[in-house]
């Protein structure tokens, strides 16, 4: 079962910011620590909160000091490279939700004009539309009009490409083969066909040998005259 989707704002009732606190807390630093293990990070938290008169501090305070020194280290640029207040927070939110916002307004003009256009077809006239409507609509044609041909192309392509696989005769690769098959039996299948002129050419003693079948079962059909009526 997915977990309920928190909607990210302040707790105004005390006893739940409370235990929301302790909850988030407590998976804060499990997180930071599965992080330093799994990845062999070097890692720290301290949280400051009015619930407690200590910080809480992991892994240790020999620890956090450790951490806290090799970040100080760091060139100043590199330090505050990737580092926000709670105004610069908000304001990254509020840039995102506005190009989400903006995204959504040119999908949803997208399938308003695509109605439109569909009911065009139909034989609705299009009557009530500004401008600006009538230029949506123009660009949303041009590219239905450039994907329909894209389409064209490309089985076009694979159309050629099918026919240069063909052999010179116009037929396939194994249609050919059996053609070939056929014309190589050819010579023995006229003689199966002929088995009177064949037995009349034969000398004393010789026995005629088809390429299959049992030669006995041969004799015993040519002579009950099974081929010729």
């Amino acid at each position: 079962m997915s977990r309920k989707k928190v909607k990210l704002t302040y707790i105004s009732n005390d006893s739940a910011r409370k235990a929301t606190f302790k909850k988030r807390k407590k998976g804060l630093m499990k997180k930071v620590s599965e992080l330093s293990t799994l990845c062999d990070v070097e890692a720290c938290a301290i949280i400051y909160s009015p619930y407690d008169t200590q910080p809480e501090i992991w892994p240790s305070p020999l620890g956090v000091q450790r951490v806290l020194a090799k970040f100080k280290t760091m060139p100043e640029m590199e330090q505050s490279k990737k580092m926000v207040n709670q105004e610069s927070f908000l304001r990254q939110r509020i840039e995102k939700a506005k190009e989400q916002l903006k995204k959504q307004r040119k999908d949803n003009r997208e399938k308003e004009m695509t109605r439109v256009m569909f009911q065009s077809l139909t034989g609705k006239p299009l009557q009530g539309l500004s401008m600006i409507d009538l230029n949506d609509l123009g660009w949303l044609i041009d590219q239905n009009l450039k994907e329909i041909y894209n389409k064209i192309k490309n089985l076009n392509e694979e159309a050629e490409k099918k026919q240069v696989q063909l052999e010179p005769t116009g037929l396939p690769a194994h249609a050919a083969a059996a053609d070939q098959g056929i014309m190589e039996r050819q010579p023995w299948f006229t003689d199966m066909m002929n088995p009177q002129e064949q037995h009349m050419g034969l000398g004393a003693g010789e026995e005629m040998m088809l390429p299959f079948g049992d030669q006995n079962h041969i004799n015993a059909i040519w002579s009950n005259n099974a081929f010729f009526p």
